[in-house]
């Protein structure tokens, strides 16, 4: 049997947000309109004491807690930074839009429980907490999706809600069919159990959890919910659902790939791999004619997600994939978000034409929305362009020598759709364009990311050295 080792310090981080949601939750029902924001204070007081938490506990040797369910390793601390330091930007966002509305208070506890989900996908080892983990990042984000209750809003959050609760309950099925083949839920002990089990009734399972986490990550063929549901929800909210879910789904997959699926008789990297060329591909090609900004970051979203799950297709093949996909999902989480950020500052510019001559009345803005764009095609010496290099190396070396070229002509072809934003932004209008409603906060935001992302491509090297290190077994 299995030692229950209940430690609650093993999870500080995960007990701060939990008890960021309650307090924020009660305080939000005492404090006046006026002074809701400072449950969101509060919110960010937990997602940084979070970030000091698992900074402390990264050093430590990776290891098991609550009888091996939660893993306490470099993936699963590295995701826990990333997603409290993608929530901090999350809230920061937040900021200005929330503020003095009714529910103001509730938009943060719901952003706190939304990264707590992430949080728990990224260290699950067990099939049940996996589920449970699904179900916790993904009813606050529907929610987040529908706050403004307007029409767009309304709609985001519906196509949301039931392409998540349905393939929830195909993700649910595949365990209970896993669960019954391997007569065990811990990745520990289906780890080998899985070998000499019926292939059939292994292929079902294994495809309805794949079904649940390609979901929260936006993956081919389970992405087509993304477009709509970022295009009507709210930019903060927009940029909590097309980057931080993602963070926890693909570490996920990762750890399934390195631990209980490694030696299963099943193609799983192979069938990772084909998901990840078709992400990129079919991501990149209907971002080509958006003009819609949200949507064409909504596809953008997509494409990056065939990139990143690049690495999760050789997690068992080569010793480089996960500190390759860990910084990826860290450059990418800046520099998405710092993107987003740009949105945020000028509400009511929705279109690329709504950018036009940019570059003239906000040209900090106009350079940070520069930077973020061109750091998502991968562009030297931003943090996305090391974390493709990492990703494409790692590709080669586990034998998918294929994808890695499919990779780069994506990314030479995903140059149109950003430079379609970009160039208006520098050109010269030739009618006077009134200045669009503009926040302060985002703008420091979307500068701030834009610096971040720069700084993480020129320190490579010791942070990627911070991020390799054995996974728990």
């Amino acid at each position: 049997m299995t030692e229950m080792n209940e430690n609650p310090l093993d999870i500080l981080p995960e007990i701060f947000l939990v008890a960021g949601a309650v307090l924020g939750l009660l305080l939000g029902s005492w404090l006046p309109r006026h002074r809701q924001w400072i449950t969101g204070a509060l919110a960010a007081t937990a997602c940084t004491a979070g970030i000091i938490a698992a900074a402390v506990t990264s050093p430590g040797p990776a290891a098991s807690t609550f009888g091996d369910a939660y893993a306490l390793d470099p993936l699963t601390n590295a995701g826990r930074i990333i997603i409290l330091g993608g929530g901090l930007i999350v809230l920061a966002l937040s900021l200005r839009p929330l503020h003095a509305d009714p529910r103001e208070a509730e938009f943060y506890v719901l952003i706190q429980l939304a990264l707590l989900g992430a949080m728990v996908l990224a260290g699950a080892q067990d099939l049940l907490l996996l589920a449970a983990g699904y179900l916790l990042a993904s009813i606050p984000a529907y929610t987040l999706a529908g706050f403004r209750k307007d029409g767009p809003g309304t709609e985001a959050a519906l196509k949301y809600y039931v392409v998540g609760a349905l393939l929830g309950v195909v993700m649910l099925a595949g365990i209970t069919v896993l669960y019954a083949t391997g007569r065990a839920t811990s990745y520990l002990a289906l780890d080998g159990a899985l070998d000499d089990t019926p292939q059939g009734l292994l292929a079902v399972g294994t495809l309805g959890l794949l079904a649940g986490l390609l979901f929260k990550a936006g993956a081919v063929p389970a992405h087509y919910w993304i477009p709509d549901a970022v295009q009507g929800s709210a930019p903060p909210a927009a940029a909590l659902i097309a980057t931080l879910p993602k963070i926890g789904a693909l570490a996920a997959l990762f750890r399934l790939g390195a631990v209980p699926l490694d030696a299963e008789p099943l193609p799983w990297a192979a069938l990772i791999a084909v998901l990840a060329a078709a992400s990129m591909t079919l991501g990149n090609l209907a971002a080509f004619f958006q003009s819609d900004v949200k949507r064409l970051l909504a596809y953008s979203t997509i494409s990056q997600v065939g990139y990143l799950l690049m690495a999760v297709a050789v997690a068992a093949a080569t010793g480089r994939a996960q500190s390759a996909l860990l910084y990826y999902l860290a450059a990418y989480t800046v520099t998405n978000l710092g993107a987003f950020a740009v949105v945020c500052a000028l509400p009511g510019a929705a279109r690329i034409d709504d950018y036009r001559g940019l570059a003239r009345r906000r040209p900090l803005l106009t350079a940070s929305l520069v930077v973020c764009l061109l750091g998502l095609l991968g562009t030297p010496p931003t943090a996305v362009f090391v974390g493709k290099l990492e990703v494409f190396t790692a590709t080669i070396d586990g034998g998918y020598t294929w994808l890695a070229v499919l990779a780069a002509v994506n990314t030479v072809a995903s140059l149109f759709y950003y430079l379609r934003w970009i160039m208006p932004a520098l050109a010269h209008s030739s009618r006077p364009t009134p200045p669009p409603r503009e926040s302060r906060t985002a703008r420091a935001v979307a500068y701030t990311c834009a610096a971040l992302s720069l700084a993480i491509g020129v320190t490579a090297g010791p942070v990627l050295d911070l991020l390799s290190g054995p996974m728990s077994r």
